[in-house]
């Protein structure tokens, strides 16, 4: 079920710029990060490209560690998977005895598994709990964040995390009802969504209840405070000649990883200097012009691949001890 149903984004790109680092032969087998495992596509089509490589993958949510468990176990041992954020990096690299890596993948957003388990309540076509904890062990779900958050924070959350123009409209029909009833089903708040807005807001951009839905998934799973960790944890990861490639969903994610790879390819010399010292070359490589979107074709055969933004880098000199 979860093979037929799960279309790995941007795949034969992303494999296209991990490659020169993963083909790399040497006394010890080139190993590679899939931060977001999911349902493991792309671990799976990494561990079949690269035959000498070895594989570290990372989720939060245990359900999708079983079900790709049972995906890769053919490939045995080159395979480890463990339950952590992706900005729990460099413990679990230290844990593994792994000193730096090779490759180091992100696909960012939520996983088709999550968007298909109805009860879940991260999509807002169908009816569900107000949840959305990527980790369900831990941490409040959305119905908490709606039902508890002042109204100031929750404006705040749908203008930063959802890009909400109508936040204070939104927020003010959320507290009004929340004083009546707490929040504890999605149709609920994407029928509330609906009656709240101008008609005119309602006519453009898809569900409007999409950018609320998308903003308090961030909250709720504390998603860009992640990555803003984790995304310079794991540029720091990467051996020299070693590459990085993220693929975002958003344009708040995506912002964030330009920010970390525009820094690390930047030249950081005081302006002037006759000759630049080594330790204020830039570090990164960048691979990608911008980031690139999939093509035509692969967003006709998977709708979820079409806000995709994918960049890449590569590890071009050590930090300065």
């Amino acid at each position: 079920m979860s093979q037929t149903r799960h279309v790995p984004v941007m795949l034969q790109r992303c494999l296209d710029l991990l490659a020169p680092a993963l083909e790399v032969t040497g006394p010890k087998p080139p190993v590679v990060v899939d931060c977001t495992l999911g349902l493991g596509g792309h671990s799976e089509a990494l561990l079949a490209a690269f035959p000498e490589a070895r594989l570290v993958a990372l989720d939060r949510d245990k359900e999708a560690l079983r079900l790709s468990g049972e995906r890769l176990a053919p490939y045995g041992d080159r395979a480890t998977l463990v339950h952590a954020v992706y900005d729990e990096l460099p413990e679990v690299l230290g844990r593994l005895g792994i000193p730096k890596v090779q490759g180091v993948l992100f696909d960012l957003g939520v996983s088709s598994m999550q968007l298909d388990e109805a009860d879940r309540g991260f999509a807002y076509a169908q009816d569900a709990p107000l949840d959305m904890r990527m980790d369900q062990t831990t941490g409040i779900g959305a119905a908490e964040v709606l039902n508890t958050y002042p109204p100031g924070e929750l404006v705040r959350i749908l203008r930063a995390y959802g890009e909400e123009k109508q936040a204070k409209r939104i927020v003010s029909a959320i507290v009004r009802e929340r004083e009546k009833e707490p929040f504890t089903n999605s149709a609920r708040l994407v029928e509330l969504i609906r009656d709240s807005l101008p008609q005119a807001v309602k006519r453009t951009g898809g569900n409007p209840a999409k950018r609320t839905f998308q903003a308090l998934r961030i909250e709720v799973n504390g998603e860009l405070t992640v990555l803003e960790r984790a995304v310079p944890a794991a540029v720091q990861s990467l051996a020299v000649g070693g590459r990085i490639a993220v693929l975002s969903y958003h344009s708040l994610e995506d912002r964030l990883v330009k920010q970390v790879f525009a820094a690390g390819a930047a030249n950081t010399a005081p302006p002037g200097l006759p000759v630049v010292p080594e330790r204020y070359q830039p570090r990164l490589k960048l691979l990608t012009r911008g980031a690139e979107l999939p093509t035509e074709e692969e967003v006709a055969e998977n709708r979820r691949a079409a806000p995709a933004r994918l960049r890449g880098a590569q590890r071009i000199r050590e930090e300065e001890r």
